[in-house]
């Protein structure tokens, strides 16, 4: 068992995948077996997360998950813990798995409850686990969950808090607020995605003896990122080593997020940064922005460099997206970019083509951007925000950075990847513009789109991470604080 901490990469396997791996590690083992496995690690958790807890609920529900609560009650027991187990199956409805944990229950001695206790020390969700869907629960169950919702005491949920959705991070509204979450046997994407990490707290794994990254049949969904490199600078270099990076962006009334851009890219360690306003009617500001270098439009040669194209766009003029698009430069299309093309079909079969020519193109929406370019909600992408991210992929043939909550990146023949690092102080305008120059900075130093974005995403999440407590981290200085070089 162990805690599971950004940096360290992890397979992520869906409902489908997790009941494959389950059916195939289980069907040679005597029955029981991972029951009892999968009990003794939540009870083996649970002491160590409240050793002096004397008082601990166990609530469980009708199915397998309530089996791992019943287990994890008989080895809290026999530990001198005075376990206050609520069940709310019924003998004759019960999994064979499930009835012969009830049984060893009964025969250590443990009566079942007929409501909640008053007040526990700690807390055990094994009421539903990944198989339920997210209808709204009633009667005994929502009773069950807002009881434990009341309770002060620290919640341990077995495998997935109950009311979230294992594969999407999708939550009820009435759902388990757990602070720590034992996952069984694999872990799940929703537990790192939209509100999983939320409702999920410290996320621990046991893979109840079984390795399920070495099954060769089942392939997994996602990969939990893993930390990104620091890049080496050989002494013999110059800046044309490094690439050019071209923002253009920046219109009225929004120059800051080309400079954020423009910054953070400069700090990322590609050669030279060109900035392109829209707004005219800004001069220079390279008083202020030495190292950055400002540029018209029409000087620069865009082919010849990677562009950073949207942050702070405005209203962007047709011409200059179908010259974007059509360049054979590594292109990074971020915000009113993103806006312009959603709403135009001409642009959008352009930007389909550019995937299918193998012209490196890295978009990064987010959740509303993402419904633009799909043609639905917001809404309807953070329900299933892994599959949105795979579509968008698909139609567009590109690498997609999905931002958010666990963001997700996607490229074609890859493997997703879901963000671990970050934190709600990047819940701050600009930070996006950030990470757009972050990641045309990478592909100007010569990593493939794919790697970039995610090298990117990791980094930028892993600065907020490492951020001085109680102090705000702002979108300019999260710009400066970049860094890949050793």
């Amino acid at each position: 068992m162990h805690r599971v901490t950004p940096g360290n990469p992890h397979a992520l396997f869906d409902v489908a995948q997790t009941r494959s791996i389950e059916q195939r590690v289980g069907d040679p083992l005597p029955p029981n077996t991972l029951m009892q496995r999968a009990g003794l690690a939540v009870a083996r958790l649970a002491l160590a997360l409240a050793p002096h807890a004397r008082h601990i609920w166990v609530a469980c529900g009708p199915g397998n998950n309530g089996g791992d609560g019943l287990e994890a009650a008989v080895h809290l027991k026999q530990w001198g813990k005075s376990p206050w187990v609520t069940w709310l199956g019924h003998p004759d409805k019960c999994p064979a798995d499930a009835a012969t944990s009830l049984k060893r229950l009964h025969q250590a001695g443990i009566a079942l409850e007929s409501s909640p206790p008053v007040q526990a020390d700690l807390c055990i969700d094994a009421l539903l686990g990944i198989g339920a869907d997210l209808r709204e629960p009633t009667g005994a169950m929502a009773e069950t969950i807002r009881a434990m919702r009341a309770q002060v005491a620290t919640v341990l949920a077995v495998d997935i808090p109950t009311g979230l959705d294992a594969n999407t991070g999708e939550v009820n509204a009435l759902h388990v607020q757990a602070q720590h979450t034992l996952s069984l046997l694999t872990l799940k994407p929703g537990l790192f995605t939209a509100h999983g990490r939320d409702a999920a707290g410290t996320v621990w794994l046991d893979n109840l003896g079984v390795n399920p990254a070495q099954d060769a049949v089942v392939t997994q969904a996602a990969w939990l990122e893993a930390e990104s490199p620091r890049l080496m600078r050989p002494h013999a270099s110059h800046k044309g080593s490094y690439g050019d990076v071209a923002v253009v962006g920046g219109a009225t009334g929004m120059t800051g997020a080309a400079l954020l851009a423009a910054t953070s890219a400069l700090h990322s360690g590609c050669g030279r940064v060109f900035v392109s306003l829209l707004d005219g009617a800004v001069l220079p500001i390279d008083v202020v922005q030495p190292d950055i270098m400002f540029s018209a439009l029409d000087t620069l040669n865009l082919e010849q460099m990677v562009v950073v194209f949207g942050c702070g766009g405005g209203a962007l003029p047709r011409a200059l997206i179908e010259r974007v698009l059509r360049s054979p430069a590594p292109v990074v299309i971020d915000a009113d970019a993103l806006n312009s093309i959603a709403s135009d079909n001409p642009l959008q079969t352009l930007l389909a083509w550019r995937g299918q020519d193998h012209r490196s193109t890295v978009l990064t929406p987010h959740p509303l951007e993402a419904a633009r370019l799909l043609g639905c909600t917001a809404q309807q992408i953070q329900a299933d925000r892994l599959a949105a991210a795979k579509t968008l992929t698909g139609r567009y043939t590109c690498t997609v950075v999905l931002k958010g909550a666990g963001s997700i990146i996607c490229a074609p023949g890859e493997t997703p990847v879901i963000n671990f690092s970050g934190n709600a102080r990047l819940a701050t305008a600009g930070s996006g513009d950030v990470l757009a120059g972050m990641v045309g900075a990478l592909l100007a130093r010569g990593l493939p789109p794919f790697l970039a974005a995610c090298y990117a995403v990791q980094r930028h999440g892993e600065t907020a991470d490492q951020w001085p407590s109680h102090t705000t981290l702002t979108a300019s200085a999260l710009a400066r604080a970049i860094s890949f070089d050793d």
